[in-house]
């Protein structure tokens, strides 16, 4: 069982952090497309006002909004947090200028890069707190899952699934290397929530079959392992298919499934239906995740407690999706 799950602290932390007196902290987001927005959003909710922003584009005013490139870091005093939410290709370059300008707390967006030695840049850097932002990995229903699982006794095994709705994919919105290394751009957000339910692997065994023109190492993935805490996984994707992204979690009393991941069910055994489990959310008005993600960075206590997604995880996942669609 991972130290997550047996530090089912988490949970009561993660849904109270409204109590945590954070109003008065300062951030710096970078970049101002989605993701930059909806961490401006989830500050706008947690009543954090001294917010400043570099875009890339006048794609909206705000205030102590500024237009420019990522090398505008540079002008700002230290802040509480830097948030990095840049395309892929930008966020390292970006962390280098954070980092060389004294900025000592930095979130960058996920996956940080889609090539590990990428990472391996400001994986050594002193003096410097900086996580990647896996944002499911601070999901509430995710923490109410590990209560359940522990007291449950623990996983006896898993399966997951990262199907990828193609259809809905603007491919002029990447460049091709992000596109050929799709799996670790965006496939990751299932496999690293997986990840930290399991364990890593300690044994895997992977296939894939067919191409698409701007992923040409396969459109369908399927494999098994037994991961580092001894439970056995299995895990599918048929990006020209239906379905959806998934994650099913069984223990010695109950079937788990988070489908989707921002949803908690349950199948007892001996029972044939599903049911949903509520759990508590603090800011049920911004995108799951970010809240909570923000409110880690800025509390040093429950960091001491918990290790989320550090650039040697980071790393450690991007190795893996390497293995799952071939990319090395």
């Amino acid at each position: 069982m991972s130290n997550y799950i047996k530090n089912n602290e988490f949970y009561d932390w993660v849904t109270n952090i409204k109590s945590l007196n954070l109003k008065s902290k300062s951030v710096l987001i970078v970049g101002f497309g989605y993701m930059g927005q909806e961490y401006y959003k989830g500050l706008a909710q947690m009543g954090i006002k001294d917010v400043s922003i570099i875009s890339l584009n006048n794609i909206q005013k705000e205030k102590n909004l500024q237009i420019g490139t990522y090398e505008k870091i540079s002008e700002y005093e230290k802040k509480d947090l830097v948030i990095l939410a840049l395309p892929t290709k930008l966020l390292v370059p970006a962390a280098k200028i954070a980092i060389k300008y004294g900025q000592k707390n930095i979130l960058i967006e996920k996956p940080g890069a889609v090539n590990q030695k990428e990472l391996e840049k400001i994986k050594k850097s002193k003096n410097v707190h900086i996580k990647i932002a896996y944002n499911r990995l601070f999901y509430p229903n995710l923490h109410k899952l590990k209560k359940l699982i522990q007291q449950d006794g623990g996983i006896t095994s898993c399966n997951f699934s990262f199907t990828e709705w193609i259809h809905k994919l603007d491919l002029k919105k990447y460049d091709s290397e992000v596109l050929e290394k799709w799996g670790i751009q965006n496939s990751l957000h299932v496999i690293s929530t997986a990840m930290d339910l399991i364990g890593m692997p300690k044994k895997i065994s992977t296939n894939r079959k067919g191409s698409l023109k701007w992923h040409s190492k396969g459109n369908i993935f399927v494999g098994n392992g037994i991961s580092e805490n001894n439970i056995p996984f299995t895990f599918n994707a048929d990006w020209g298919s239906g379905g959806r992204w998934g994650i099913d979690i069984i223990t010695k009393n109950n079937w788990y499934r988070l489908s989707p991941l921002e949803t908690l069910q349950v199948c007892p055994k001996k029972s044939t239906d599903w049911k949903e489990i509520s759990f508590k959310k603090s800011f049920p008005k911004a995108k799951q995740g970010i809240c909570e993600e923000i409110a880690y960075m800025l509390d040093p206590n429950i960091q001491k407690k918990n290790e989320f997604i550090p650039i040697k995880k980071a790393i450690k996942l991007i190795k893996l999706a390497n293995k799952i669609f071939g990319y090395s």
